[in-house]
């Protein structure tokens, strides 16, 4: 074979070619800060003068020790420019304090230009940026439930931690998302669609779009458009899971929202007839509680479905447990009853709290005091899985028909450690207030654990 002559240059290599490239696109994506319109132009060009200002300050320091500079014509030019009418520490003071005074401005500037579309309304920046950071440092905590309690607690929790982590009940299958589950053969969207709004940063047109129901319409009626988008992501991506992260990113949530598990589970209960005094296998969540008698257990079928890995591995990390409020039987126990989930409460070195329902819920836990519902748990999964059970003391208000407040008795109080106090929401007394929830589990936490990080 031929060789080159000497002297004549060889072809550039495709890896060094390659490089070049990669290098010109990072370029001319950097220099996309210079686009007109983005407001960052005056802001960097503000901060390079006052860097200039510093090394001119800075210079004139290091000048300033050499008292016998040699004599020429620029020398009163240099002179006037650099103030020698002024004191040497009165320069570079000038200098300095100009040059620092500008880069805290360009910074200020280019932060706020970066910031603004990120920003809610009425919002000022540094408050933002602070309460950002110390969510960031926040507790882990997993939250475990459905309902509209689960979506309560959430509500007050994002405020104190963005790392919290929800995890679902997958029985529901009654109203809109009932009939997904029955057409599609998906999972229930619905609760976590409800933790997806109550989690997200900004609850104004986005989340209340997605919590939209159609009264009416072929199809559509009774329907939630966010059941509806989640079931299309499911489609698009072909996972249910996937579907739920992506619902996420649009919402822009701090934290996740996870499946109990990704099986297809009915729930089952063995109901007592208080008209014949017998007993009936009832099959399907909102069967259950349209039965009007009293539960006497409940299991899954398959009563094997596994948990979903990540819920498992959000349990065994947390440093905060907390489970309910929520319907007893149909979004608390439900979950607990999912292999290896109660498991890997019981194992988990995270504090771990139980938050009973304010009052009781017709056709399913008519008459319970506090202590019923710890009973309720204890003969489902066992004993010893809470540290601390938190109930309300405040019994004022209105509550629907057929529906009682849960009081706390002498028996929970000699059983388990308990902690009273007022939780109710004072518009709807039959319903947790979520900051008042949120802050006495924080305060709890803490109690516990010492002062929080950050």
């Amino acid at each position: 074979m031929s060789q080159p002559p000497s002297g004549t240059p060889s072809e550039p290599s495709p890896g060094l070619h390659s490089r070049f490239r990669h290098l010109l696109q990072i370029v001319r994506r950097e220099l996309g800060w210079l686009t007109p319109g983005l407001g960052v132009k005056r802001w960097l060009l503000l901060i390079m003068a006052g860097t200039t200002l510093l090394g001119v300050g800075l210079a004139l320091f290091l000048l300033d020790l050499y008292r016998n500079a040699p004599e020429n014509d620029l020398l009163p030019l240099i002179s006037f420019l650099s103030l020698r009418f002024l004191d040497r520490p009165l320069r570079v003071i000038f200098f300095g304090g100009l040059g620092i005074s500008m880069v805290m401005v360009g910074v200020w500037g280019f932060t706020r230009a970066f910031l603004r579309p990120f920003l809610p309304p009425g919002k000022h920046i540094l408050d933002y940026m602070s309460d950002f950071r110390k969510r960031g440092r926040g507790p882990r905590i997993v939250a475990i439930g459905g309902g509209h309690g689960l979506s309560a607690l959430l509500r007050g929790l994002k405020t104190y931690s963005n790392n919290i982590t929800a995890i679902v009940t997958v029985a529901d299958d009654g109203g809109s998302s009932g009939s997904l589950r029955r057409s599609l053969g998906i999972l229930p969207p619905g609760d976590i669609r409800n933790c997806l709004a109550a989690l997200s940063n900004d609850e104004t047109l986005m989340t209340q779009v997605f919590q939209y129901r159609f009264a009416s319409g072929a199809g559509l009626e009774g329907h939630s458009l966010g059941n509806l988008f989640i079931s299309a992501l499911a489609e698009i991506t072909g996972s249910f899971e996937q579907a739920v992260a992506e619902s996420a990113r649009v919402l822009a949530i701090n934290g996740r929202v996870l499946p109990a598990s990704l099986h297809d589970v009915r729930l089952v209960a063995d109901v007592l007839r208080p008209e014949t005094g017998k007993r009936q296998h009832i099959t399907g969540e909102s069967n259950i509680t349209q039965a009007h008698g009293k539960i006497q257990r409940i299991w899954l079928e398959p009563g094997n479905a596994p948990a979903f890995p990540p819920a498992i591995a959000a349990i065994l990390s947390a440093d905060l447990i907390i489970i309910g409020p929520g319907s007893l039987y149909t979004s608390l126990l439900p979950n607990l009853l999912v292999s290896d989930l109660a498991q890997a409460i019981r194992v988990s070195r995270a504090v771990k709290f139980f938050i009973c329902n304010v009052s009781t819920q017709p056709g399913e836990t008519e008459g319970y005091t506090a202590f019923d519902h710890m009973r309720a748990i204890q003969k489902h999964v066992g004993d010893d899985l809470f540290d601390l059970l938190i109930c309300n003391s405040r019994y004022e208000g209105s509550l629907p028909d057929n529906a009682g407040w849960v009081k706390v008795d002498k028996r929970l109080l000699e059983t388990y450690p308990c902690y009273q106090t007022d939780l109710v929401d004072l518009k709807n007394p039959w319903r947790h207030d979520s900051a008042k929830l949120a802050q006495v589990v924080m305060d709890l936490y803490q109690d516990r654990t010492g002062p929080l990080a950050g």
